[in-house]
């Protein structure tokens, strides 16, 4: 039995804010943190307080579910311990992902999951992607007429080269693109293709009609798979749920649910948790924890902060909404301009459609807080911003941090440092900017993307290797193509789509065809140059030559090929053909069973002192550093504007994924279904409202120093850094936080 002191003890380890999560005791509970508010060490102490509370068992448990399988893992620890101490059964609780706690609920009860009775795979994303691109091609020869439509969109003439230009951008990128945002966003809210076609579409329903024969299409291929993706999974148990005395058996073994990362979920899994959460006896027992003002993944996935606002406003009516607003990781002048970009982002033109962020401030917690060195003492003014006027161009300024860094570890060599950047190229400039930090001073940079790229290396080898196999397959040109692109082996300042559409002329071009630019001979050479090396070398050399030409002196990504080599050797003596290795590496992708080289024990690895991590602003979230520096903040990208490539402006101003998503959302919140003009401007202001929570997120990373910059010359577009813009218009609102704190600006 636990004494009530020692459940009064785990209490006061918590703030006042956290306390009202120990505190709960059955019912509905919305909780909205702020950034550093110890959401997650709340929630543990809040669970095992409560399996103390209510005698809670193997057959009577706490169930708690979190976004990442990483988050489950730590959260589980957190409680483990707290229920050790106490003296508590550790089968009183479980965690884990919303993904996997319904494909438990579903393979448990398969007969009543839609799932079949035979072994249910589920598909890989590399998969899912095939089937899409399937899915594409068989729904362009069941519909000619709409695809025709497509085809002529804008402008047209019936010249050759442009159809076969437009048939590449339709097949390879505008309808696989249109089929996953449609295929996500309806599955993920619970909507079938029938509902999508049936939706009254103020612009004659086209787009939803395409997007729901492409959505059915795709289906009836996954069914013949036998496969499942993770949206079914939540489906499969709602469907299990359905049946009421399977729901009843679930609701009475679970006694509450608590979910962390509440910004993240979509309706399908909202309804889930709730159904799970509602006790024949006790009533429904949910708590949501999350921060909507960090919802950073709504312009890619189906989730939408506006559920959890939804939610939180609804339990507030009744007094069930706690927000944390205190929070120790930060010094108070990060914590100021983080609050002041809050209020002018909300007060701005950006948020005409609707707000941003939810007017929530951060408040340094109190004296004697339980935290140790909580709002830390700031290094110099906390934080520092430097204008264009001060910063000439992107080579100065990341000649300025590397400086500063250097200056700082000299201070204090255990600092945790990192650098977060926006895009994928903008951390490779970085890196090899900053090669010199290593070189001559030992001070390690630690490229997070650089990791990621290694985990790719197995799909670039087979985009490369399919291109050598069947180059006149404008798909298979595409995707090398893309490839060479990515590792910055061609511009990406030419029209893919229009090379891919006629891979005879583009690579093997006769005296009566047009000239192709300077750039186009440039890709054409590259391209004929793997054709060669498919006639002139052996095939076991193939591998190492693709390695050598797309990664050049980069030494993990040439270990991952080398490693990749070894394996398809082994795997494949007797029978190495340029076949049977394709087929292999095809196997290898769809399975993703293949670990990347790394350079060292990956724990930790994110935040070691004397260390400087490069990472993505996406992935920086949940993490923190002493000092944070965040380059390149231009309007382009900060908070940027929908862009429409010029390949695909003949179907109109518009991009099509973004026109279906905004529509369905429509659907979803019983809204006026918006045309395709209204949808694309709606997506814009959603994507500027995400692109701000970014730089929000960014900006609360950092603990006792903030370095925020941008430079007057800034390259256009990064893929490629000669073609510059002078005087880079600045993000808008660190221009504002410049104008609020003039004390924070450096010269």
């Amino acid at each position: 039995m636990v004494t009530s002191d020692a459940l009064h003890e785990l209490r006061e380890t918590l703030r006042k804010g956290q306390q009202t999560m120990a505190d709960w005791r059955g019912g509905e509970l919305a909780v909205s943190a702020v950034p550093g508010a110890g959401k997650s060490t709340g929630m543990a102490v809040a669970a095992a307080i409560a399996i103390a509370n209510f005698n809670l068992h193997r057959q009577k448990q706490l169930v708690i579910v979190t976004f990442t399988r990483s988050a489950v893992s730590n959260i589980r620890k957190k409680v483990s311990e707290h229920l050790k101490n106490l003296r508590l059964p550790q089968s009183s609780f479980t965690v884990s992902t919303l993904h996997s706690l319904a494909y438990n609920i579903a393979s448990t009860h398969r007969e009543l999951s839609g799932f079949g009775l035979g072994e249910t795979k589920i598909i890989s994303e590399s998969l899912k992607q095939k089937l899409i691109r399937n899915a594409t091609n068989i729904w362009v020869k069941e519909n000619p007429k709409l695809y025709d439509l497509l085809l002529e969109g804008k402008n047209f003439d019936g010249e050759d080269t442009e159809r076969l230009r437009r048939q590449t951008v339709l097949r390879t990128d505008v309808l696989p693109s249109l089929a996953r945002e449609a295929i996500a966003t309806a599955k993920s809210s619970g909507l079938s293709a029938t509902q999508l076609r049936e939706a009254e579409a103020p612009d004659g329903g086209d787009i939803l009609a395409i997007a729901a024969g492409l959505y059915e299409t795709y289906e009836r291929l996954l069914r013949q798979e036998g496969a499942i993706d993770y949206d079914d999974m939540i489906l499969g148990a709602l469907r299990v749920l359905r049946n009421e005395g399977v729901r009843k058996y679930w609701q009475e073994r679970i006694f509450a649910v608590f979910e962390d990362e509440a910004q993240d979920s979509s309706p399908l899994q909202t309804e889930l948790l709730e159904i799970l959460a509602q006790n024949p006896l006790e009533g429904k027992n949910l708590m949501r924890v999350g921060d909507p003002n960090q919802a950073i993944n709504s312009t890619f996935t189906p989730a939408d902060p506006r559920f959890f606002n939804e939610f939180c406003d609804r339990c507030n009516i009744n007094s069930q909404l706690s927000t944390l607003d205190q929070a120790g990781r930060s010094t108070r002048n990060v914590m100021r301009t983080a609050n002041y970009l809050l209020h002018w982002v909300n007060h701005s033109e950006y948020a005409k459609i609707e707000k941003p962020f939810r007017m929530q401030r951060i408040h340094p917690v109190d004296a004697g807080d339980p935290q140790k060195n909580a709002n830390p003492e700031p290094i110099g003014k906390g934080v520092e911003i430097y204008m264009p006027n001060a910063v000439d161009d992107i080579e100065h300024e990341i000649t300025m941090i590397g400086d500063r860094i250097k200056q700082l570890h000299d201070q204090d060599p255990k600092l945790i440092m990192a650098i977060l950047v926006r895009q994928h190229n903008q951390g490779r400039f970085v890196a090899e900017s900053l090669a010199w930090l290593t070189k001559e001073h030992e001070i390690k940079i630690y490229d997070v993307e650089q990791s990621d790229r290694r985990s790719r290396v197995p799909m670039d080898m087979l985009a490369i290797l399919q291109f050598m196999e069947r180059p006149h397959s404008p798909d298979n040109l595409k995707s090398a193509l893309e490839v060479l692109k990515d590792r910055q082996k061609i511009s990406s300042q030419q029209d893919l789509n229009a090379l891919a559409s006629n891979p005879e002329k583009f690579l093997y071009p006769t005296l009566l065809d047009p000239a192709i630019s300077q750039l186009a001979q440039e890709t054409q050479a590259k391209c004929i140059g793997l054709l060669r090396a498919k006639i002139e070398l052996p095939l076991y050399n193939l591998i190492p030559f693709v390695a050598f030409t797309l990664y050049d002196e980069e030494a993990g990504l040439l270990a991952t090929a080398d490693k990749l080599g070894d394996r398809l050797n082994q795997q494949l003596v007797g029978s190495y053909s340029m076949q049977t290795v394709i087929e292999t590496l095809r196997e290898i992708v769809e399975s993703e069973n293949f670990e990347a080289v790394e350079d060292e024990n990956l724990e930790g690895r994110y935040m070691t002192g004397g260390q400087v991590t490069l990472i993505s602003l996406h992935k920086s979230k949940g993490l923190d550093w002493d000092v944070v520096f965040m380059p390149f903040l231009h309007k382009r990208i900060c908070p940027g504007e929908a862009y429409i490539p010029d390949s695909v402006k003949f179907l109109g101003d518009f991009g099509l994924p973004e026109v279906i998503r905004a529509q369905i959302r429509a659907i979803v919140h019983s809204d006026r279904l918006p045309n395709a003009e209204e949808a694309w401007k709606q997506c814009n202001y959603l994507k500027q409202a995400e692109e701000f929570r970014l730089l929000y997120v960014g900006m609360t990373r950092a603990k006792k120093l903030l370095w925020l910059s941008a430079a007057q010359s800034a390259p256009f577009s990064w893929n490629t850094l000669e073609n510059r813009t002078e005087n880079a218009a600045i993000c808008p609102a660190v221009t504002e936080l410049a104008r609020k704190f003039p004390e924070l600006v450096s010269w």
